[in-house]
């Protein structure tokens, strides 16, 4: 017997609505959407968790921000290792701080940070990389999304009992 969530089911048509406007204004913008959709992603991971949104926008600066600060780094690096060598230090250097200042700032060196060095860093062989842009648009996007996610999660109450439809006949 199959049920489905009444309340699940408008929240995901709503949910839609919303990331259609987001690629829309997006498009016509002609900005990247992809670092506020990974916020909402980041959201949803954390179960909707409104406590876990300063986290995962400060974590997505400072992943990006690692990304602005590569360059300058692995140059540094490469004077004294070479170029290769160089590029490993400094990754290992930015993963070893999120993971060893994670305890002591939570809010800036975090998995999401992580997520959006991996990201990000991924994101630079794409045409017309634009990490300044990613932050806002991280930060900014991604707040909005999630406030929209939050809004249409209080309009239908997703969390309030259940109503369940029966589709078992």
């Amino acid at each position: 017997m199959m049920r489905l969530n009444r309340r699940r089911l408008v929240f995901g048509l709503y949910l839609i609505v919303l990331v259609a406007i987001a690629e829309l204004v997006g498009g016509y913008l002609k900005v990247p959407v992809w670092p506020a959709f990974v916020a909402l992603v980041l959201f949803f991971i954390e179960h909707m968790n409104v406590k876990r949104v300063p986290a995962i926008l400060i974590g997505a600066l400072v992943g990006i921000a690692m990304i602005l600060a590569a360059p300058s780094m692995i140059a540094l690096f490469a004077r004294a290792l070479g170029p290769e060598w160089g590029q490993l230090a400094y990754i290992l250097l930015a993963v070893y701080l999120i993971v060893a200042l994670g305890e002591m700032l939570p809010l800036m060196f975090n998995s999401f940070a992580f997520m959006y060095l991996t990201i990000s860093g991924l994101a630079l062989a794409t045409p017309n990389p634009n990490p300044y842009l990613w932050a806002v648009m991280a930060a900014v996007g991604g707040g909005l999304l999630i406030a929209g996610a939050v809004l249409i999660e209080k309009m239908v109450g997703l969390h309030a009992p259940q109503t369940e439809l029966n589709l078992a006949r």
